[in-house]
């Protein structure tokens, strides 16, 4: 039972991405999500109280199937130094944005709340940015601290930014001017502490 309900959240999540890219996140509705998936309204609410809960669920998917991505590369590839690390992670949140239906939803904040952060954002930049802070100090020597995480979870905000504005026309290829220029700054800003 509990496998038959993974599953239909995982057609439900993925019913969702289709319609953001279709219509938005901020026009989705959970009734167009279960017309999508071919379920129930109260299918959906059962999952879901309401649409807010969908669209966190659907960009918390999104950003563990980024950092998987981020991770699996980093192993894969083993660049040789953190600037490599730094082009590479960039390079798998545009592809994300490329094949990833749905993935625009990492943008989503949650306006129908007034626009704030909630706990929810903080934590998720909090540990990418503890995570990339790791891996960088266990296998590049960057000094381990606080001010790392810090300028880690900067640069996060930089490349969420400059690559969601790249992919901001949904249906149209990217402006790449934005995610070479997202490389650009990051590797600048943290080339200024750890040249």
């Amino acid at each position: 039972m509990q496998e038959r309900s993974v599953t239909r959240i995982d057609a439900l999540l993925d019913a969702a991405a289709e319609v953001v890219d279709q219509v938005g996140f901020d026009r989705l509705t959970t009734a167009m999500v279960a017309e999508r998936a071919g379920a129930s309204i109260g299918t959906v609410y059962r999952y879901f109280p309401d649409r807010i809960a969908l669209l966190q669920s659907l960009r918390e998917r999104a950003t563990y199937r980024y950092r998987l991505l981020a991770v699996e590369r980093i192993e894969l590839l083993k660049p040789a130094s953190w600037d490599a690390v730094v082009d590479l992670t960039i390079d798998a949140y545009a592809d994300m944005y490329r094949c990833e239906k749905g993935f625009r939803i990492t943008r989503f904040l949650d306006t129908e709340r007034g626009g704030t952060r909630t706990p929810f954002d903080e934590s998720q930049l909090d540990f990418f940015a503890k995570l990339a802070a790791n891996i960088l100090v266990e296998d590049y020597a960057l000094p381990q601290g606080d001010e790392l995480v810090l300028r880690l979870a900067c640069c996060a905000e930089i490349v969420s930014s400059l690559v969601g504005r790249a992919f901001a026309a949904p249906g149209t290829a990217a402006d790449e001017r934005f995610i070479v220029e997202a490389r650009r700054m990051v590797r600048a800003y943290l080339g200024s502490y750890y040249s």
